[in-house]
C-alpha cells in the first residue's frame, strides 16, 4: 500500500519528535552535573539545551558555588527523584515596630509545577499576634488557620509553641503554592515586653524548635529556613508521557491531577532504583546481595532484573559440604595419629636418655637407701618450672637458671656442660653423695632430671647473690667478712672430716660462695668435687679448678687432698683482708697474683699497707693482721705445712668470740691461738 505524501511527512514528524524527546531526556555529557555540593540530574539542568521544561532550569553561581531554582532567589540544597522533592531556602518575613492592623502578607511559590510539601510547617512568632491565615489547597479550595499569641506570663524556658508563649504553628497539608496572612493586633504595642518584632516563616518539619525567650527577641538571627517543595514533570497525562517516552526504562508514570494543576511523575519499578527520568537511570537492585529476599535457609537466592528467584539448593552443594567435612575429619585424624606417634617417640627418647644418664642405677640406689630425699623430676615438670626462667650465671661445669616449681618453691637448675654418658655411674654416686650432705651452709640438692640430653640438677635457690658480688661490687663491713670466713671454714671442716664421705670441693672461690639475704654462707657448685680415700686422704685426678685459687702442689703433682681446699680458702681469706681479687691484670702495685703481693708485703713488714682501708680501724687492725697471717699460712707451697680446716675454723671462731689477736709461734706465750710465721 502506498502512502500519500502528507502521511509520509506526518510519520516522519512523529518519529523526529519522539527521537528529539528521547535525546532530550538522555543525560548529555556536556550538561553540568554538579554545583557546589548539589548533584544535578535530568530533568534538572543549568542549560536550556539540557531541559525540555523551563521550570527545571537551574542557575549556578560559579563564584559562590550555589544553586538557585530557575530565575528565583530560592537556593537549592537538595534534589530528590524518589520523593519528587526539592529542598530550598526561603526568607523569613520580619515585621517590626508595627502598630494596629498590618497589611496582608502572601507567601507564594510562583514557579508552576512546584508546591509546598506536606513535610513543612508554618510558624508565627511574636507577642500579641491576632492572625488569620488562608491556605490555597491543591484541590482548588481554601482552608483557614487562626493564630493568637499572648506574652502576659512567659515561663523562663518553654519550647511548646502553644500560643500562650508567643508562638503558634500548623502543618501544611495539601497546600498548593500560596499562603495569605492577615496579621492584626488586638493589644497595643505598649506592652511591657521588649519584643517589638513578629516573624512569619515556613520550615521543614523537625528543623526549627521554638525557644523562649531567645526566639521572641531576634529569632536567634535566623533569616532563612529550609523548605521542601514537591514538583511534577509536565502538565500532561501519563498517556502523553508514554507516547513521548519521557519516563526512562524500568520506570512507570504516576498521574497527579487537581483543580489547579495537573501533571505526572516517574518512579522506578519495584526492584529498581535511581533516576527514573533518565533513559537508563533506574538500575536493578540485587536483592540477594543486600539481603532483601525471603528465600530462607533451605533455598538459594538468584537475582534477576527487578526481582529475585528462590531455588532449591543443588545437591552438589551438599556433596561438596560433606566432602569438605570428611576431609577435615580425615586431616584431624591424621594429625592425631601423628601427634600420638610423636609423643610416643618422645617418650621413648626420654626413656633412652633416662637410662643413658644413669636413671635406672639412681632409682635402684634410692630404693636401697629409703632415707634419701632426692626427687627425680620429669622433663615436663622442668619445662613447667622453667617457663618463667632467668639466667643466673655459668661456669666451667655448667649454666644455672632460676625457676619456680608448681608448689611455688624457687629453685636453681644447673645444666652440665660437656656431659659424657660414660660417666653416668660416677654421676649417680656423686648425686647420692651430695644428697647425704646435711649442713646449713651447703646449698641443698633437691633432685635431678635425667630425661634431658644432659642431666639437670635442682638446688635450693639462694637469693642474696655471691660473695664475689658482695665483696667487689659493694662494701662489706669487717665483722661480716670475718663471720663469712668463719662460716666457710666450718663448712669445709664438715666436708673434710664430718661428712659421711670425706669430700674435697676442689673449686673454692667467691663465685661459688652464695650469700643469703642475711649474708649467711651457702657453698655451691660441687660439680668438680671428689670423695677422697678416708685412709690415705688423697686422690689422683685430672687437675680442675680456677687459676688464682688452684693449689700449686695439686697443679704440679695432680694429687688431690683436703689441703687443696685449704689453699683455695686461704686465697679467699686474703681477698677478704685486702679487698683485691686473686688475679688482677693491671694492679696498681704491679703484682698480678694476690698471694705473691701479700707475701712480699709481709716480708717487708708492711702488711698494713695491703689491708682494705675501707674497713680498717684502730680497734680491728690487729685482728685483720692476724687473719691475714692465717690466710698466708693456708697458702704455703707445701701442703703438709698448711693447717687443716678444723684448726682454721677453730682459730676463726676464737677471733670471733674474743676479739684477741693471734700471735705467731715466736711471739709471747699464753695466747690462745697460734700461727706459724711465714718465711
Amino acid at each position: 500500500m502506498l502512502l500519500s505524501p502528507k502521511k509520509i511527512v506526518l510519520v516522519f514528524f512523529l518519529v523526529a519528535f519522539t527521537a528529539l524527546a528521547v535525546s532530550t531526556r538522555q543525560s548529555r555529557t556536556d550538561c553540568q552535573s554538579t554545583c557546589g555540593t548539589v548533584k544535578i540530574e535530568y530533568p534538572f539542568a543549568t542549560s536550556s539545551d539540557c531541559v525540555h521544561e523551563e521550570k527545571f532550569l537551574l542557575r549556578c553561581d560559579e563564584e559562590e558555588q550555589k544553586l538557585f531554582l530557575n530565575n528565583s532567589n530560592l537556593e537549592v540544597l537538595r534534589i530528590s527523584f524518589d520523593d519528587r522533592e526539592v529542598e530550598v531556602l526561603v526568607d523569613v518575613i520580619s515585621l517590626c515596630n508595627m502598630e494596629g492592623d498590618g497589611e496582608n502578607i502572601i507567601l507564594p511559590i510562583e514557579i508552576p509545577g512546584f508546591m509546598f510539601s506536606n513535610k513543612n510547617q508554618l510558624f508565627l512568632v511574636g507577642c500579641n499576634i491576632d492572625t488569620f491565615c488562608i491556605f490555597t489547597m491543591r484541590n482548588g479550595g481554601t482552608t483557614t488557620f487562626t493564630c493568637e499569641t499572648q506574652c502576659d506570663s512567659l515561663p523562663p524556658v518553654d519550647k511548646s509553641c502553644s500560643g500562650y508563649n508567643g508562638c503558634c504553628r500548623t502543618s501544611l497539608s495539601n497546600v498548593n503554592s500560596q499562603i495569605l496572612i492577615n496579621p492584626g493586633n488586638y493589644i497595643g504595642w505598649s506592652s511591657s515586653y521588649s519584643y517589638p518584632c513578629k516573624y512569619v516563616f515556613v520550615v521543614k518539619e523537625g528543623y526549627f524548635v521554638f525557644s523562649v525567650p531567645e526566639d521572641l527577641k531576634n529569632l536567634r538571627n535566623f533569616t532563612r529556613f529550609p523548605v521542601i517543595l514537591d514538583w511534577l514533570l509536565s502538565q500532561g497525562t501519563c498517556q502523553q508521557a508514554e507516547d513521548t517516552s519521557f519516563c526512562g526504562e524500568n520506570s512507570r508514570c504516576i498521574a497527579t491531577s487537581n483543580c489547579t494543576d495537573y501533571g505526572y511523575s516517574c518512579k522506578c519499578l519495584d526492584g529498581f532504583e535511581g533516576n527514573p527520568y533518565a533513559q537508563h537511570g533506574c538500575k536493578d537492585v540485587d536483592e540477594c546481595t543486600v539481603n532483601a529476599h525471603s528465600c530462607g535457609k533451605d533455598l538459594s537466592c538468584k537475582n534477576v532484573d527487578g526481582t529475585f528467584r528462590c531455588k532449591k539448593k543443588k545437591e552438589w552443594t551438599t556433596i561438596i559440604l560433606v566432602s569438605v567435612i570428611g576431609c577435615l575429619v580425615f586431616l584431624v585424624g591424621v594429625c592425631c595419629v601423628l601427634l600420638k606417634l610423636k609423643l610416643s617417640q618422645l617418650a621413648k627418647l626420654r626413656e633412652r636418655r633416662f637410662e643413658s644418664n644413669g636413671g635406672v642405677l639412681l632409682a635402684q640406689r634410692l630404693l636401697e637407701s629409703p632415707n634419701q630425699c632426692i626427687k627425680i623430676f620429669t622433663e615436663e615438670e622442668i619445662k613447667q618450672a622453667t617457663h618463667e626462667t632467668s639466667f643466673l650465671g655459668g661456669g666451667g661445669q655448667g649454666v644455672v637458671f632460676r625457676a619456680t616449681l608448681p608448689d611455688n618453691v624457687e629453685v636453681a637448675i644447673k645444666r652440665s656442660r660437656n656431659w659424657d654418658p660414660d660417666q653416668a655411674g660416677q654421676f649417680v654416686n656423686e648425686i647420692i653423695l651430695l644428697s647425704q650432705i646435711n649442713h646449713p651452709n651447703v646449698v641443698r640438692l633437691l633432685g635431678c632430671c635425667l630425661e634431658t640430653p644432659s642431666p639437670l640438677l635442682v638446688y635450693e635457690y639462694v637469693p642474696g647473690g655471691t660473695l664475689h658480688d658482695a665483696l667487689f661490687d659493694s662494701s662489706l663491713a669487717w665483722s661480716e667478712r670475718l663471720r663469712i670466713a668463719a662460716e666457710i671454714a666450718e663448712t669445709l671442716s664438715y666436708l673434710h672430716f664430718s661428712a659421711p664421705v670425706s669430700i674435697v670441693h676442689r673449686d673454692i672461690k667467691p663465685e661459688n660462695i652464695l650469700l643469703t639475704q642475711t649474708l649467711s654462707v651457702k657453698l655451691c657448685d660441687f660439680g668438680a668435687s671428689r670423695p677422697v680415700h678416708t685412709r690415705t686422704g688423697q686422690l689422683t685426678t685430672l687437675v680442675q679448678g680456677t687459676w688464682g685459687y688452684l693449689d700449686p702442689e695439686y697443679l704440679r703433682t695432680g694429687t688431690l687432698t683436703e689441703k687443696s681446699d685449704v689453699y683455695s680458702f686461704g686465697v679467699v681469706v686474703l681477698e677478704l683482708v685486702s679487698g683485691e681479687k686473686a688475679l688482677s691484670f693491671n694492679p696498681p702495685h704491679g703484682e698480678r697474683v694476690l698471694v705473691n703481693h701479700i707475701d712480699a708485703a709481709l716480708k717487708e713488714n708492711r702488711l698494713s699497707e695491703v689491708m682494705d682501708q675501707r674497713v680498717v680501724t684502730a680497734d680491728n687492725q690487729a685482728v685483720i693482721h692476724q687473719v691475714a697471717l692465717l690466710g698466708m699460712s693456708c697458702t704455703r707451697m707445701c701442703g703438709v705445712e698448711r693447717p687443716d680446716m678444723r684448726r682454721v675454723a677453730e682459730d676463726l671462731r676464737g677471733l670471733q668470740a674474743s676479739g684477741q689477736v693471734v700471735q705467731d709461734e715466736a711471739g709471747p706465750s699464753g695466747t690462745t691461738f697460734e700461727i706459724e710465721e711465714i718465711n
